[in-house]
């Protein structure tokens, strides 16, 4: 029988870790996946590999306080459910969603495997330090977090490209679930003709009037081929730097100044030297015309595949092998 591994798919770019891990797995193990509810958009690209169930997400980006703490009280509750003792692992990807039912998974007795955020370089996130001691393997993916958690460094999570890349001259401008207003915002002054602009929560309707010639969308599990297509890429501070990077798209990091709870400024222009990517701080119509046309001249590097090396990794401990 092969090992039953459930994955906790925390939503927006911690679902690209799960992702990418879940193609690396697939075939050598029986998947299966939690994900915060309402998130459909994960449930279909998870779906090609196990079933997807859902949990409550204690906090989102702008979640009052006294809002997270009944939503962490029924995510544990809804968690001694949903995590049975019919998995034989336990990967969480990180964000708070992932806490609950990597504590219950502890308590049941399985093994825990904690992958750090591609994002964090000066200092772990909270979900990694709360989940280290509970953890068997804490996956980090570069050799800096090494200054940050115990653990073991795999490499970058990156997806395998799904389709072959190719030049549609077009600019792929991203803000992943939750949308960059204040990037879309300066991006619509501009008299840039072909972009494909993706807004995930913000509503695309005033974009779309002010430029008709753009392709706008919110959400797609199509994304992979957006990217191959794309020019250069302008991207927030999320798991889409690292997809471009599979593609071989330079890349414009703008980091999203609303998200105070995520990684900063100094953790971007680590990821930005990483990816040889184009960091812009100050979000104003010269800079991003002005970043758009240096990224068009950066090579992109190659990078390990973490996935496929924590995969192993992940079977390797299942098997009895792993020290």
């Amino acid at each position: 029988m092969p090992c039953s591994i459930l994955i906790l798919a925390g939503g927006g770019g911690h679902t690209g870790y799960a992702y990418a891990l879940a193609q690396a797995l697939y075939a050598r193990a029986s998947l299966s996946f939690l994900s915060p509810e309402g998130d459909a958009l994960g449930e279909r690209r998870l779906s090609k590999f196990g079933h997807t169930d859902f949990l409550i997400k204690p906090r989102g980006p702008k979640t009052p306080a006294h809002e997270f703490a009944i939503r962490f009280g029924k995510a544990f509750k809804e968690s001694l459910r949903k995590v049975t003792n019919n998995f034989d692992a336990v990967v969480s990807t990180g964000s708070n969603f992932c806490i609950p039912p990597a504590v219950v998974a502890r308590v049941k007795g399985m093994p825990l495997i904690s992958i750090e955020s591609s994002v964090r370089f000066l200092r772990a996130s909270k979900t990694a330090r709360v989940l280290q001691p509970l953890s068997t393997i804490t996956a980090l993916q570069w050799q800096e977090q090494r200054r940050l958690l115990k653990g073991v460094v795999t490499g970058p999570l990156l997806p395998k490209p799904e389709v072959e890349p190719w030049n549609g001259g077009y600019i792929l401008v991203t803000g992943g679930t939750y949308g960059h207003k204040l990037l879309f915002d300066i991006l619509a002054e501009s008299d840039l003709h072909r972009v494909v602009l993706q807004t995930g929560m913000i509503d695309p309707t005033p974009y779309m009037e002010r430029h008709p010639e753009w392709k706008t969308v919110r959400l797609t599990e199509r994304f992979h081929e957006l990217l191959a297509g794309a020019e250069v890429v302008v991207t927030h501070f999320g798991s889409t730097v690292l997809e471009a990077v599979i593609y071989r798209k330079p890349t414009v990091l703008v980091p999203n100044p609303e998200w105070v709870r995520t990684a900063g400024v100094e953790d971007a222009k680590c990821l930005a030297k990483k990816v040889n990517a184009v960091l812009l701080s100050e979000i104003n119509l010269e800079a991003l015309l002005d970043a758009i046309d240096e990224a068009r001249g950066r090579k992109v590097p190659l990078l390990p595949n973490g996935a496929e090396n924590l995969a192993n990794k992940i079977l390797e401990l299942l098997q009895g092998g792993y020290h």
